[in-house]
């Protein structure tokens, strides 16, 4: 249930009227204080509520229920746009576009900090690396764990670049504290203990989307996350699975203007595991920039024919550099037209 108070209503007003809803209808209220209007958003049971009585309320302007089962990530509940900020002062969702670069998996000193000095130079505003990998067979490089984290900390150190890795346990929790973007991938989307977990945290979690499930589906993990506290989610859309088997998966450029649409958090593509193809990392990056994407994930390695793993979909740093400048322009263009 969502209720709009008069623009006239003073702090002391919206307590008192928050706090007799928490009491009488044991509900837990999110408060969003916009510009010309405060809107309270009720999760829990609200069937017992009635709308009338609510709307006769003096400090109410307007009631209405939420039929979609995510609430904190609702944008009916949180009108204005998330804009995640850390620590260095990077943004995720404040109009400008992000670009999150680096190898598939991280494989020695030398090679994750060669590609974090290069694609720093190119513009990117954060390092993505592997250190635990996720593979379809057992025999597939599965990453160096532990030392591969050390090793992208110390690309940070090298570049100041915030790290973003993928996390598959809550078991390796304790190895990602010094994490600044921790990665829940898309088998472990609805890894609803890692979720849970991971909303215990107050540190930004970049959640993509399943090779197989829908956009309320990936909202609703969202969800478990926000629910638990944790309310630095930013979504990923990097390709579902379809029938087409030329590339590795099919993009979804629909799914990005449906989430902007649907939710307030900030909303990124990864076109390197979309395609599977290096080829099409440029247009399909373009397409997600005109599609209004928040920002990119894009895989870079410094030899992508010697790569452990995903060599097919990673750009050079040559090829970055012509990619990178190519979708700064555009979001650029895109910015001053709005």
């Amino acid at each position: 249930m969502i209720i709009v108070l008069k623009p006239d209503c003073t702090a002391a007003q919206v307590k008192s009227f928050t706090d007799s809803l928490t009491e009488e209808y044991k509900v837990k209220v999110n408060t969003w204080v916009g510009t010309h209007s405060t809107v309270l958003g009720l999760i829990g049971d609200t069937s017992v509520i009635d709308i009338e009585y609510i709307a006769a309320q003096d400090v109410v302007d307007s009631v209405k229920r939420v039929q979609e089962p995510y609430k904190k990530a609702n944008r009916k509940f949180h009108p204005d746009n998330t804009v995640i900020t850390l620590p260095g002062g990077q943004k995720i969702g404040d109009g400008n576009l992000c670009i999150m670069a680096g190898p598939c998996s991280v494989e020695t000193e030398e090679q994750i900090c060669y590609v974090a000095e290069r694609v720093k130079a190119a513009g990117a505003q954060f390092l993505r690396g592997g250190a635990f990998k996720p593979r379809t067979s057992p025999y597939a490089f599965q990453g160096l764990h532990a030392s591969g984290l050390e090793l992208l900390r110390k690309a940070r150190e090298h570049t100041g670049l915030p790290i973003v890795t993928e996390i598959m346990s809550t078991a390796h929790l304790p190895l990602f504290e010094d994490v600044d973007i921790i990665q829940v991938g898309a088998r472990n989307m609805q890894n609803f203990e890692l979720l849970k977990e991971l909303g215990k945290l107050r540190k930004p979690i970049l959640l993509k989307r399943g090779l197989a499930n829908t956009i309320e589906e990936t909202l609703m993990s969202a969800e478990y996350i926000m629910a638990g506290g944790n309310e630095q989610v930013i979504l990923c859309e990097r390709g579902i699975r379809t029938y087409e088997t030329y590339t590795r998966n099919t993009l979804d450029i629909s799914a990005v203007p449906i989430f902007k649409k649907l939710s307030h958090l900030p909303v990124i593509v990864d076109p390197s595991h979309a395609s599977g193809i290096a080829s099409l990392v440029e247009p399909l990056a373009m397409a997600a920039v005109a599609a209004g994407a928040d920002g990119l994930m894009i895989e870079v390695h410094n030899n992508p024919a010697k790569a452990l793993s995903d060599g097919a979909q990673s750009l050079t740093p040559d090829q970055f550099d012509h990619v990178a400048k190519r979708v700064f322009a555009a979001a650029k263009v895109l910015k001053e037209d709005m």
